[in-house]
């Protein structure tokens, strides 16, 4: 990674340690350094961060309750290109499949200094997820909390970081109320619940779905209907850019609304 090599490197050359393509030791060293009392920051393709090593997140990270901030590159299919080996849709379901990991997915780079610096302070198990699909105009966000991005009454959208401004575009003329999220867990319950819409949107930039149930739960005693959009659970054998994904996948603007049509149609 030439980026930290070049950079935090040169300057910090006492605080950067590179353990080459040894992932599972890469994360059995950030445990080490969290019980020594440091706060390590571990970087990394996605797929490398989190897949390879995921053994090691539950055990050296989580089991032995060490606190370390992963913080990823390469989102779904960033680096489609590098083939599927650098893709990784499933990483924040994963993640999340762990106990008392928090989630950070920013939708653009100044929410990403955001929610890293706040990270920082911290002693938590934080896994910020950065792509390059940015939303034009950053927010202040803050950790745990969901945005209100517009008010409506027939629907609730919730979108997650740096699918916002498809979703915007896509519902431009819908009368939505819209929820930005740049935290996946933990998940705003209170938020979705003060929404009081039967009908919810879930936008997601990684894996279809990995939200569900928190919506399920966040809204048990409440009748709903819930449309889950994301990347599909399929194997992705195409090159190609994250555009050019997102509008296989319907993730791109003019998806995002032909789903959402005909789910606000519905009886």
């Amino acid at each position: 990674m030439t980026s930290v090599t070049n950079g935090p490197m040169r300057r910090h050359p006492d605080r950067v340690i590179n353990v080459g393509i040894r992932e599972q030791l890469m994360l059995g060293v950030a445990g080490g350094l969290a019980l020594a009392g440091l706060r390590p920051i571990v970087h990394s393709y996605a797929p490398f961060v989190v897949e390879r090593p995921f053994e090691m997140l539950k055990l050296d990270i989580g089991h032995q309750d060490a606190g370390a901030i992963l913080a990823s590159v390469g989102a779904s299919y960033d680096s489609a290109a590098s083939g599927r080996t650098h893709e990784a849709p499933e990483d924040v379901a994963l993640v999340a499949s762990l106990p008392g990991w928090s989630v950070y997915v920013p939708g653009h780079p100044d929410e990403a200094e955001q929610l890293l610096r706040a990270s920082a302070t911290t002693d938590e198990r934080a896994y910020l997820r950065l792509a390059e699909q940015a939303n034009a105009v950053p927010r202040s966000v803050e950790r745990g909390h969901m945005i209100i991005e517009r008010r409506g009454r027939v629907a609730t959208v919730i979108t997650v970081g740096p699918l916002l401004d498809p979703v915007l575009e896509a519902t431009a003329d819908l009368d939505v109320t819209v929820l930005y999220a740049t935290t996946a867990r933990p998940f705003d319950r209170d938020a979705l619940r003060a929404a009081r819409s039967p009908r919810v949107v879930l936008v997601e930039p990684y894996l279809a779905g990995t939200s569900s149930s928190e919506i399920a739960e966040a809204l048990v005693d409440t009748p709903h209907r819930l449309l889950a959009l994301g990347v599909p659970n399929v194997e992705h054998r195409r090159y190609g850019t994250w555009r050019d994904h997102n509008a296989v996948h319907g993730l791109d603007a003019a998806g995002i609304r032909a789903r959402i049509l005909p789910f606000l149609d519905a009886a």
